[in-house]
């Protein structure tokens, strides 16, 4: 590798291998590193000539330096992955390319490399390995279920836990599920299927059984936290916006010894009835510069499904800014200012997430 550099904010970068890969489909990824930098880039004979201001152009070449270092080592970037570690470290100056893709490789498990896809996601993963509790709060399609899932499972196959609970709210086999076929496992499953999903996605279908019969990996409604402490365990809530204050509290208080507790949910999203005020903004401001709990934001740039997502979310964000402040606001307004502490233990008969 031969690096050189001139006085007129220019370097010169040669990429003696992978010069395919690192220009990507469509040279997208070198067009990522333009726009996300404020640069100008040239190939010339596999040296890429690196154009803009001197510490924009000193952070493209270390980028494509850790490039050279990466293949050099043997290092394969698949799927995408090169472009998603380049959103990261073009927007985040804390981290380099080679750091990134090391922490990937710390994170690997099974068949699956678990890599941050944003500076938010980057953010999260730490979250989550420094703190015992951490709510990830943003849209649908951020990545908190997944990458919470994905973390459970590292922490279960480095047996730095023995369980994971994974729990979101859903309607007890009362009235509103009372017309479905089948048992109340049968008809808990729907509200519960994108954790399973999740589980399938990075292990093998007969692994996910096994840990599944064995009670390894429990997945359950709310109300099946009541009254259980849960050490050893890595425990997700999901989708923790149509949590009540009561149900909240109680799952919180849940974590025992050595756990480790991810809450996620959108609070834009909030399908509790009127009047019932949501278990997540209550722990927000309840729970605010507690030491050892993290809050890591989301926003519609974290979205890591398809580029169209991330516009409907942005679309709807601005409808709701021009409408007004939605539904849960009014709520707020209309209640008193200060709220009784519920008591731990949750009344039966919670609401209905989200499909």
């Amino acid at each position: 590798m031969e690096v050189s550099v001139t006085h007129s904010m220019k370097a010169s970068v040669r990429i003696p291998r992978g010069v395919e890969n690192l220009f990507g489909t469509r040279d997208e990824n070198i067009r990522l590193i333009e726009t996300g930098l404020s640069v100008h880039t040239l190939l010339v004979d596999n040296n890429i000539e690196i154009e803009g201001e001197p510490e924009n152009v000193s952070r493209a070449e270390n980028i494509l330096e850790d490039y050279n270092t990466l293949v050099r080592e043997g290092h394969v970037f698949n799927n995408g992955d090169l472009n998603s570690y380049l959103r990261v470290v073009t927007t985040d100056s804390e981290v380099s390319l080679r750091a990134l893709v090391q922490s990937g490789k710390q994170r690997n498990f099974g068949k699956k490399m678990l890599a941050p896809k944003s500076v938010n996601q980057r953010r999260y993963l730490e979250a989550i390995e420094r703190n015992d509790l951490v709510f990830g709060i943003g849209p649908a399609g951020t990545g908190k279920t997944y990458l919470a899932v994905a973390m459970g499972i590292s922490a279960l196959i480095n047996k730095s836990v023995a369980r994971i609970i994974l729990t979101r709210p859903a309607v007890e086999a009362g009235e509103r599920l009372g017309f479905l076929p089948g048992t109340l496992q049968e008809k808990v499953d729907p509200y519960l299927r994108p954790l399973y999903d999740a589980l399938y996605d990075m292990l093998d279908s007969e692994r996910v059984e096994k840990l599944l019969e064995r009670n390894v990996i429990e997945v359950a409604p709310i109300a099946f936290m009541r009254g259980r402490t849960l050490n050893d365990s890595f425990i997700i809530l999901d989708e923790a916006q149509n949590s009540t204050s009561e149900q909240m509290k109680m799952v919180l208080t849940r974590q025992g010894f050595n756990s480790k507790m991810v809450v996620n949910g959108d609070i834009t999203q909030i399908d509790l009835p009127n009047g019932r005020r949501s278990g997540l903004i209550d722990a927000m401001e309840v729970l605010k510069g507690v030491e050892g709990i993290s809050f890591v934001p989301f926003d519609e740039r974290d979205v890591v499904r398809h580029t169209l997502v991330q516009r409907i979310v942005k679309a709807y964000e601005r409808y709701n800014e021009t409408i007004g402040a939605g539904r849960q606001l009014s709520l707020k307004l209309a209640e008193p200012a200060v709220e009784a502490a519920p008591a731990a233990e949750a009344p039966p008969g919670e609401t209905a997430p989200r499909a």
